[in-house]
């Protein structure tokens, strides 16, 4: 499917979403929020794709929430019209693109670009891998504007980069650059600007060649992982879905192939 504000392309098991308002530093707005969305469901229901990347179109990755609708709300707009409102009330806002993206099963690659502000940051840091140009600027902007951090930022800045640094990124707003976000954990690797969507589609081909069902299953084992406090209750869900990987024809294709010392050949099966 076409859309008017994201672009979609899928090539050997790899989909590409890219956001599309270029002349806004693709500023997210309701048209981005509900192309966003709807590309990420279609995402979601095809069966041949294994890894996802998000980037944006022309120099950025996103400046955040379109600063025209934050103009209109400042000036006394229902809170029921704004992102938190359509939130509230299920419709597609850019919190729910990214609880989308937390939740697909499939792997999830970030290939930023340029500037990644406010919601932008947030949408980034949703998506499972970063790699960042060496262009790349980050900044929690949400207080320069008088308002918290949303869109998950909350919930997964601290878990990146610890309590302390999330503090400071939020109470200051300061932009950092990419060798800075590299060094404290918001990306897993930086890359020259021209080398940034080669290096992306490297790794979702690398992903994509790993047997699919024990990759999702892997996905929610980290995430589940991550918020688990009881070592012994995570070693136990361990064990429960090594044994359904067990049961997978691509379990039996993996130990084949390195017997047989060939690479292997996954089914998803």
């Amino acid at each position: 499917m076409d859309y008017e504000s994201a672009i979609l392309q899928k090539e050997e098991g790899v989909a590409t979403i890219t956001l599309n308002r270029p002349e806004a530093l693709n500023a997210w707005n309701h048209r981005l929020e509900e192309d966003s969305e709807a590309a990420i469901r279609e995402v979601s229901e095809d069966r041949e794709i294994r890894v996802l990347i998000i980037t944006g179109a022309g120099r950025g990755f996103s400046s955040g929430y379109d600063v025209g609708l934050l103009a209109v709300i400042a000036e006394g707009r229902p809170i029921l019209e704004t992102a938190v409102g359509r939130f509230i009330l299920g419709l597609p806002s850019v919190a729910s693109v990214a609880f989308q993206i937390r939740n697909l099963d499939i792997p999830v690659i970030a290939a930023v670009n340029g500037p990644a502000y406010g919601a932008g940051f947030s949408i980034a840091i949703a998506c499972d891998i970063r790699i960042a140009s060496e262009l790349a600027r980050f900044s929690q902007a949400f207080i320069m504007r008088g308002l918290i951090p949303d869109t998950g930022s909350t919930y997964l800045l601290p878990r990146l980069v610890g309590i302390g640094r999330a503090c400071e990124l939020v109470f200051t707003g300061a932009t950092i650059g990419a060798e800075e976000a590299e060094r404290i954990g918001i990306v897993n690797r930086v890359v020259p600007h021209d080398e940034l969507m080669n290096a992306a589609r490297e790794m979702a081909a690398r992903i994509a060649k790993m047997p699919p069902i024990t990759v999702q299953r892997a996905k929610r084992a980290l995430y589940q992982g991550a918020a688990e406090t009881n070592l012994a209750s995570q070693i136990e869900h361990e064990i429960y879905v090594q044994g359904l990987c067990m049961q997978t024809e691509d379990f039996k294709e993996g130990v084949r192939s390195f017997l047989e010392k060939r690479e292997p050949e996954f089914k998803g099966r």
